[in-house]
C-alpha cells in the first residue's frame, strides 16, 4: 500500500526563476522578446538558406540544422516558462515534465555533436578545398546530420527510460525553471545510482568526443592556415571559422560554467542564471552571430530582401 502511494505522482511544481511577484511581468516580457527573436532568427536563417542558391553548400546545410536544433530547444523550455510567469502555481504534469526532460536532452546532445560536425566541415574545406565537394557530398552531409540526431535521441531515450523507473515520494517541487536532470533526481526516494552512472557515461561521451573533435579540427586548421602564403588567403580562411568559433565558445563556455562549478561556491541562483544563458540566450545569439560575422549570409539576405521588394513593386504596378 505504501509503494502504491509513493508512485502516485501526477504533477510537479516548478520553482521557477524567482518567487518575487513584482518580477513576474517584467520577466514574462523579457523572455517573450527573447523567444520571438530566437524564433525569427533561427526560422529566418533556415528560410534564407532554403531560398538562396548560393548557400546550398554543406556548411550552410549544417548551419540550417543547427538553427532548427536551437529553435526546438528554445520551444521546449520558453513557452512553459511564459505560462509559469502568469500563473499563480507553476504546475507541470508528470508526462509533460518527462517529455520536456526528454526533448531538451535530445536537442542539447544534438547541438554538441552538430558543432563538432561543423568544425570537421571547416577542417575539410580549408585543408582539402579541391576535394571538399567529394569529402562533404550531399549524401555524407545527410548521414552526418542523421548521426547527430541519432546520438541526441538515443541519449535522451536511455536517460528517460531509467528516469521513469524512479519512485517519487519526497517533495514534488522541482527547484528549477524546467525539468532538468539533477533537480528531478533530487525528488526520488528510490536509488538513483544507475541514473547517475548513465548521466556521467553519456555526458562524458557527448561532451568529450565533440570537444576533442572540435579541438583537433582547429589544431589542423591552424596548421594549414600557417602554411598559406598570402595574407588575404589566411584572412579568408579565418573568416570562414570565426562565427563557428564564437558559437562553440558561447555554448561550451556557458555549459562548463553551469556544470563545472565547485559545489562550495555554486548556489541555486547562480545555477539558474547560468542555465538560462546556455538554454535560452545561446540559441538566440547563434543566428545573430552567423548573420553579423558571415559575409555570404549578409549578401544572401540583402539579395533576398531586394528580390522580395522587387516582386512586391512589380505586383503593385500590375
Amino acid at each position: 500500500m505504501e509503494e502504491a502511494n509513493q508512485t502516485k505522482v501526477i504533477e510537479f511544481i516548478l520553482e521557477g526563476l524567482t518567487d518575487i511577484p513584482e518580477l513576474q511581468l517584467p520577466l514574462f516580457l523579457i523572455f517573450l522578446g527573447v523567444y520571438l527573436v530566437t524564433v525569427v532568427g533561427n526560422i529566418g536563417m533556415i528560410i534564407l538558406i532554403l531560398f538562396s542558391s548560393q548557400l546550398h553548400t554543406p556548411m550552410y546545410y549544417l548551419l540550417s540544422s543547427l538553427s532548427f536544433i536551437d529553435f526546438c530547444q528554445s520551444t521546449v523550455i520558453i513557452p512553459q516558462m511564459l505560462v509559469n510567469f502568469v500563473t499563480e502555481k507553476n504546475v507541470i504534469s508528470y508526462p509533460e515534465c518527462i517529455s520536456q526532460f526528454y526533448f531538451f536532452g535530445a536537442f542539447a546532445v544534438a547541438e554538441c555533436h552538430m558543432l563538432a560536425v561543423m568544425a570537421y566541415d571547416r577542417y575539410v574545406a580549408i585543408s582539402n578545398p579541391l576535394l571538399y565537394n567529394v569529402a562533404m557530398s550531399y549524401q555524407v552531409c545527410l548521414w552526418m546530420i542523421a548521426g547527430v540526431y541519432g546520438m541526441g535521441f538515443f541519449s535522451a531515450t536511455a536517460s528517460a527510460f531509467f528516469m521513469i523507473r524512479l519512485v517519487f515520494c519526497k517533495s514534488n517541487i522541482i527547484r528549477h525553471y524546467f525539468c532538468d536532470y539533477f533537480p528531478i533526481l533530487e525528488l526520488s526516494c528510490s536509488s538513483t545510482f544507475i541514473n547517475e552512472v548513465l548521466l556521467w557515461s553519456l555526458g562524458s561521451f557527448n561532451i568529450l568526443v565533440p570537444a576533442m573533435t572540435i579541438l583537433s579540427s582547429y589544431i589542423f586548421i591552424i596548421v594549414n592556415i600557417l602554411h598559406i602564403q598570402s595574407t588575404g588567403g589566411r584572412r579568408k580562411a579565418l573568416s570562414t571559422c570565426s562565427s563557428h568559433i564564437l558559437a562553440v565558445a558561447l555554448f561550451y563556455g556557458s555549459t562548463a560554467f553551469m556544470y563545472l562549478q565547485p559545489s562550495s561556491i555554486s548556489s541555486l541562483g547562480q545555477s539558474k542564471l547560468s542555465s538560462v544563458f546556455y538554454t535560452i540566450v545561446v540559441p538566440m545569439l547563434n543566428p545573430i552571430i552567423y548573420r553579423l560575422r558571415n559575409n555570404d549570409v549578409k549578401i544572401s539576405l540583402r539579395k533576398l530582401i531586394q528580390k522580395v521588394n522587387f516582386d512586391s513593386t512589380k505586383n503593385d504596378l500590375h
